[in-house]
């Protein structure tokens, strides 16, 4: 019984050190404001990590890496690479139909393509798998708006990427449009 009543003195100087209680978590204030633009590339970015892939725009640009043919029948499900590494990894690719045997073929294609993408030797094999492929939508250039004005000459109509003719056009015609031009002599 002297055990019973030592054990209860033990208690005792127990519940009497008690831990001073923690501060709740206050989130540091400061600093400006951001708009979800910038917060939404952070967030997919954690998301597609999560799932293996290292940049997301593998996902969102792969008809531009493998071309329109390749993007109807594959999508892209995660890279992997060997542990400590960020080269030589292995691109794990869903598959539509009876592709499969094609796509064998084409596979070093696939692998030039998305390391020149990279633009170093990330991927060194390529593994399929069956399932649903849904295709993305076609990208759509984006339409002239007016033909280049005479005006402005030739200079533009060269230029062979519709994006950047269209930006030209609109820059030189807002320089042309301000009244008040600052004039150096």
């Amino acid at each position: 019984m002297a055990k019973a009543g030592s054990n209860d003195g033990d208690g005792a100087k127990r519940k009497a050190k008690k831990k001073p209680e923690a501060r709740p978590y206050e989130r540091p204030r400061g600093g400006e404001a951001r708009s979800i633009a910038d917060l939404v590339p952070e967030i997919g970015r954690t998301a597609f990590r999560k799932f293996g892939f290292i940049q997301s725009s593998v996902v969102s640009r792969w008809r531009e890496i493998v071309g329109d043919r390749l993007a109807d029948v594959t999508q892209p499900a995660m890279i992997r690479f060997p542990a400590g590494q960020k080269a030589g990894g292995t691109l794990h690719l869903t598959i539509s139909g009876a592709h499969a045997p094609m796509l064998q073929h084409v596979a070093p294609d696939i692998i030039a393509s998305v390391n020149r993408f990279f633009g170093y030797a990330a991927i060194a094999t390529v593994r399929m798998t069956h399932g649903q492929v849904t295709p993305a939508a076609p990208v759509q250039p984006p339409a002239m708006l007016k033909p280049v004005p005479a005006e402005l000459g030739d200079s533009l109509r060269d230029i062979g990427d519709p994006e950047l003719r269209t930006v030209l056009e609109r820059m030189a015609a807002g320089l042309a449009g301000t009244p008040n031009i600052p004039k150096i002599s």
